[in-house]
């Protein structure tokens, strides 16, 4: 029984590379099915089962379409606890063609199917913060209703903002006699919980309704003012890092005002500091252009990075820009490492899985370019973490009972 009690299931929608589904299973759930359409993200994930690696080692892989993917067949005694998914961005990027739900590949549709289908009692949705846009604002609490009240289906010929204006009126009644959620979502920056990266993203979180779970958004345990303090008033972090005085830049000045604010003050922030690039990648050896030499996995030099006006790369000493999925213009100019003399170079592929904290022995096996989209696409492991292990823990307190 106790193993019942603790056992939790999972599913995991446009699963990439595997970050949130790493960052799932290491909270404690297990995955019944892990469903991804792109073969070479199936093929990384394949891998690293081949290797051993533990966090992936039992995940049901489905490479399938999630739109011709059957939930019903997704059967487990209890039922499955968590449904999440990292819905592709694309239709709401700011650096997409924001066509929004006029784009193909908007597959919100898709994740209210399956929890009609799946009723699972929490769900969890990872998306760009563009969802929040004054642009999609509409379209956005169509998406929070439709998870409220998923069998509310969209009837035959009728458009997504008809059905908006039905469930807007069935949300006024005060009884809900059917499946339904209690959904809340944030704009959350990454680098506040520990994730040595700043990396903006909308979550959607929601518990079934019937099991009258009390929830909130877990608080941020890392600030940049503690990273300032470290920095500029007590130097720990040049000490950390053994920089020497000669060697230490500048207070940044855009961050003058604030450093002067907190050398004022008695006490240190009540936070832990941001983590830098350097924080993340500090210990790794400096890499080359054979992956032979290295004695790390995917540490190797890419040649060719250069920087232009906009786009500047990352600072050592700050957490990272947004790693996006892309190799060239936009996307490339923020895949850099800047160092303080003003070179840059293109982050090699395990200082990017660092970045995205993923752990040190999973492998990706494709080109740099490949797996740059990977990486670029996926939630951070520990900040998937993070979320997971709140609501497992809310969710066994009903367990429980």
């Amino acid at each position: 029984m106790p193993n019942k009690i603790l056992t939790m299931n999972s599913v995991e929608l446009f699963t990439g590379a595997g970050g949130l589904a790493i960052g799932i299973s290491n909270a404690g759930f297990h995955h019944q099915a892990a469903i991804e359409r792109d073969k070479n993200a199936c093929f990384t994930i394949r891998s690293n089962q081949q290797r051993g690696i533990q966090a992936v080692t039992d995940w049901p892989i489905f490479q399938a379409n999630v739109t011709k993917f059957d939930f019903t067949t997704v059967q487990v005694e209890g039922g499955i606890d968590l449904l999440a998914g990292g819905l592709p961005c694309q239709p709401f990027s700011q650096g997409g063609k924001h066509q929004g739900w006029d784009d193909s590949r908007d597959m919100f549709p898709q994740f209210f199917r399956a929890v009609r289908e799946l009723k699972p009692k929490a769900i969890l949705v990872e998306n760009v913060k563009g969802l929040l846009r004054s642009a999609f604002s509409q379209y956005f609490e169509y998406i929070i209703l439709q998870l409220t009240y998923p069998e509310i289906l969209q009837k035959p010929g009728e458009d997504w903002v008809e059905h908006l204006s039905r469930l807007e009126q069935h949300h006024t009644v005060s009884h809900n006699n059917g499946l339904s959620y209690r959904v809340v979502f944030r704009n959350l920056n990454a680098a506040d919980y520990g994730i040595p990266q700043k990396r903006n993203r909308v979550f959607i979180v929601g518990f079934r309704s019937d099991l009258s779970i009390e929830w909130s958004f877990p608080a941020p345990t890392h600030s940049q003012e503690a990273m300032l303090w470290e920095q500029w008033v007590t130097g720990d972090y040049w000490e950390r890092h053994q920089v020497p005085l000669s060697q230490r830049p500048e207070v940044p000045r855009k961050q003058c005002d604030r450093v002067y604010h907190l050398q004022s003050n008695l006490f240190p922030p009540l936070t832990k500091p941001w983590r830098t690039v350097r924080d993340a990648i500090g210990d790794l050896p400096v890499p080359d252009g054979e992956e032979n030499n290295s004695l790390v996995l995917n540490h190797v030099l890419i040649p060719g990075a250069r920087k232009y006006p906009g786009h500047t790369g990352s600072p050592l000493d700050e957490p990272a820009k947004t790693l996006k999925a892309g190799v060239h213009g936009v996307p490339g100019g923020e895949n850099m490492l800047a160092f303080p003399t003003g070179e840059v170079r293109y982050f090699t592929v395990r200082e990017a899985a660092r970045l995205q904290t993923f752990p040190d022995e999973y492998f990706f096996p494709h080109c740099w370019t490949q797996t740059m989209r990977q990486l670029g696409n996926a939630v951070p492991v520990v900040f998937a973490e993070v979320l997971a292990s709140s609501i497992r823990r809310h969710l066994l307190k009903v367990k429980a009972v």
